[in-house]
């Protein structure tokens, strides 16, 4: 643990049940928190289609946190889709398609801003917190230079201003508080394993979890609200 931290407490991975949703909350549980890993086929289970199972969680984690005393340390948002079925990463604007753009968008973007709305208020408003979601280096405007993969790249564009947004609100409120989009690399899991080019980096989830709980352990004062790699570097927007 960080030395600022003054102790483990509860932990919420949403997405806890994907690849490296379960490596992250491995990972939180070695470190002593005590972790909820929460998705579609958990006991809460979470819809992004669905606002009130959204709420439904949120009141879980805080009777959780009512019936431990402990604070909330780390929420992360581990959700996320790049393909799934007819959903695939465009080439060009002629595969555009309303469809693809409102399932990328519910996943990517409306489903971690309706996180926002429930979960942040359950943050602690004193000691440090850190507040992740998981998005993505395609998702940065300013290192655009291949393009294609319009939604995808879009959805993780809106979600690192919604971030972004969110993370000055909450700062009013938990002053040591972190929110703060974070970039994985590539990760040998089934959102990746179709694109993933010979000779690109793609580590096991369990090594890409733990370079991820590196970042969020050793982040700074100043780093609310930022966008950041793996090995912590700040991304461009």
């Amino acid at each position: 643990m960080n030395p600022t931290d003054e102790s483990p407490g509860l932990a919420v991975v949403l997405g806890g049940t994907g690849g490296i949703g379960t490596a992250l909350a491995e990972g939180l549980r070695q470190q002593g928190h005590t972790v909820l890993a929460i998705g579609r086929r958990t006991t809460p289970a979470m819809d992004y289609a669905d606002e009130a199972s959204v709420a439904r969680v949120a009141q879980h984690i805080g009777a959780e946190l009512e019936r431990t005393g402990l604070p909330l340390r780390r929420l992360v948002v581990a959700t996320g889709i790049l393909h799934e079925g007819a959903v695939q990463p465009e080439r060009s604007w002629t595969h555009l398609d309303a469809a693809a753009l409102q399932r990328l968008f519910l996943v990517n973007t409306i489903g971690p801003a309706l996180v926002m709305r429930h979960l942040l208020p359950l943050l602690p408003r004193k000691g440090r917190s850190v507040a992740a979601f998981i998005s993505a280096r395609v998702g940065s405007i300013g290192d655009n230079r291949l393009g294609g993969w319009y939604g995808y790249r879009a959805s993780k564009a809106a979600l690192n201003q919604l971030v972004h947004t969110a993370a000055i609100e909450l700062a009013r409120r938990s002053p040591q508080a972190l929110c703060v989009a974070l970039h994985p690399g590539t990760v040998d899991t089934a959102l990746s394993q179709p694109f993933a080019k010979t000779g690109l980096e793609v580590r096991p989830p369990a090594v890409a979890a733990q370079e991820l709980l590196q970042v969020m352990d050793s982040l700074p004062e100043g780093s609310n609200g930022g966008f950041f790699d793996h090995h912590g570097t700040v991304v461009p927007w």
